[in-house]
């Protein structure tokens, strides 16, 4: 349940901190004063989309937070599947907007995405308003709200999945079958395309050492000319002049007949030694490189044409050696799809039938569930709708097969098509909702389904806005009674403009909104017996509020009281 609410900065409330209570609270107030503004703040801390003109006038940002007590379930459940710590059964949420649009959500201290707050907010709170009213005139919610009744979400998981591979599959025999209408065409190409790839027998890094030899090639002139200049310089001299090692040769000569006289030159002579060495070793190694370089004249121009074979198909194929034989088990790949398609096609269709199967098993087992179900749900909206006095009203959940020339069409929701059909008078047929139902006669009917879906749905706080629209006198007494009743079970909110809903809360709030002449102020008010009797005066006279108005209102407290004790 909601333990306690704290707001601050969102439209005309500056702060605001409200300590709800279990069983039934009541929220009212004068037409303006914030109530929306207190259901908007809730929706925020819950992960729905928050505009940022939300934010209070003149400041930056926006803050709700709330603290829950869980039960075990929720809270072992909220530890396992979204990673955050619960201690003793209590949730702490926070969420913040500014006016850049940016938020920060925290649970527990956590920090978490706006998306993880709102798969937290739909465990904790259940907010219905006038547009919940307008679902249960669209059909096609109306089989949501069976399958929730029915418990069927295990059954409809397992469908679905199979659901998802029937269509999955369908689509990959479509492409195969529009595939081979091409396919004469197409295996031309493919043909033409792998044999151009094989024939070349690339190798991946040939491309480079051949434009490493290449570049030789067209330098071997130059290449070889200043290694034979290089060579005779170093070792074989000119004809004229001393090679590099011919003088070093003297000047080593030298430096040994001298150098037993001082340690200076005999340093210098192991050097030139050593120099003599390494000049003998690159003058050998020379030698080797002359020998060894032979080339033919036409070689170069087998490397050109070898890589614009290579080149040409990397510009088609790729860009790379890599990216041209990746292309090519593509191509093959292509290829025997084509050409193996029937024997491919023949496994995929007996693995749609595998698949189809268990679909329809799981498809007519919905079914058979919703049908079952319909018949129980029919009789406790209408024992509910009788409480709410509306004993009259037929209430019909018609389960039918969606069906074609072909048979059970299948959805992602099943082979049904579920409408709720009413009859609010004795004697008129059946109908669709949208074509009879008022708005007080929608509140009341979503109040029965809500009631009838108590046991069944996890949430603990169900918040009602302004679901008495269109209702008055009795039939509001009877939702008032249905909201207690409900109360036993749940945290209820409700916002109310009724004096006989107000009258029978737990617990009373009233929305007060106030202004010092040049800003707005909403404050949210816990009422004592004194406050809800002038509340509900208020409400009932409207303007004028006398003794006898306040004498009423504290006598229909007193009748909520009697009523509330018979039934606990």
């Amino acid at each position: 349940m909601l333990r306690e609410l704290h707001i601050k900065n969102i439209a005309v409330i500056d702060e605001a901190r409200i300590e709800f209570e279990k069983g039934f609270n009541s929220l009212t107030g004068e037409t303006g004063a914030g109530k929306s503004i207190l259901i908007d703040s809730i929706n925020m801390l819950l992960g729905n989309k928050t505009p940022k003109d939300l934010i209070r006038t003149g400041e930056e940002k926006a803050v709700v937070n709330g603290i829950f007590d869980i039960d075990d379930r929720l809270a072992e459940k909220i530890t396992d599947e979204l990673g955050i710590d619960v201690e003793d059964n209590e949730l702490y949420v926070s969420r913040q907007i500014n006016t850049e649009g940016k938020n920060v959500c925290r649970v527990n201290g956590m920090t978490c995405p706006v998306a993880q707050l709102k798969e937290i907010g739909t465990y904790l709170i259940d907010i219905h308003g006038q547009s919940d009213n307008q679902a249960l005139l669209n059909p096609k919610f109306h089989i949501d709200y069976l399958d929730s009744f029915a418990g069927n979400s295990d059954v409809l998981e397992e469908y679905l999945k199979e659901y998802k591979e029937v269509k999955r599959i369908k689509k990959e025999i479509e492409e195969i079958n529009k595939t081979r209408e091409e396919a004469e065409y197409r295996l031309e190409i493919l043909e033409f395309q792998i044999n151009e790839i094989e024939s070349a027998r690339l190798v991946l890094g040939e491309d480079e050492e051949l434009e490493e030899r290449r570049n030789f090639l067209r330098n071997a002139e130059k290449i070889m000319s200043g290694a034979e200049s290089a060579h005779e310089y170093l070792y074989s001299g000119n004809g004229t002049q001393l090679s590099s090692f011919d003088l070093l040769m003297k000047g080593e000569k030298q430096l040994s007949e001298v150098k037993e006289y001082d340690k200076e030159l005999a340093e210098l002579y192991e050097r030139m030694t050593s120099v003599r060495v390494e000049l003998e070793d690159i003058t050998a190694t020379l030698s080797d490189y002359i020998s060894k370089s032979n080339y033919e004249a036409g070689e170069l121009d087998v490397i050109e044409e070898r890589l614009d074979t290579i080149n040409n198909l990397k510009r088609k194929y790729g860009g790379t050696v890599e990216n041209v034989l990746e292309k090519l088990e593509e191509l093959k790949k292509e290829n025997t799809n084509i050409t193996e398609g029937e024997e491919i096609l023949a496994e995929l269709e007996k693995e749609l039938q595998r698949h189809k199967t268990v679909m329809v098993k799981m498809g007519q087992l919905l079914s058979e569930r919703r049908r079952k179900a319909s018949a129980d749900l029919e009789k406790k909206i209408m024992t509910e709708l009788s409480e709410l006095d509306m004993p009259k009203i037929r209430f019909s959940v018609m389960v039918t097969p969606d069906e074609d020339e072909e048979g059970v069409k299948y959805s992602s929701t099943g082979g049904d098509v579920i409408e709720f059909l009413i009859s609010t008078n004795p004697g008129e047929s059946l109908k669709p909702m949208n074509k009879i139902a008022s708005g007080g006669e929608l509140s009341r009917i979503m109040l029965a389904m809500k009631s009838v879906f108590a046991d069944k749905d996890a949430v603990d706080t169900l918040i009602f806005d302004e679901i008495d629209t269109g209702v008055s006198g009795r039939a509001a007494e009877r939702i008032a009674e249905k909201i207690c009743k409900l109360s036993m079970e749940k945290q209820v909110l409700c916002v109310t403009h009724l004096p006989q809903i107000a009258a029978m809360a737990d617990t009373n709030f009233l929305i007060e909104k106030d202004t010092d002449g040049e800003r707005t102020k909403t404050s949210v008010i816990k009422l004592d017996i004194e406050g809800k009797t002038e509340e509900l005066a208020r409400i009932m006279g409207g303007v004028t509020v006398t003794e006898l108005t306040k004498q009423s209102a504290f006598e229909m407290l007193k009748m909520a009281e009697e009523y509330k004790k018979g039934i606990r």
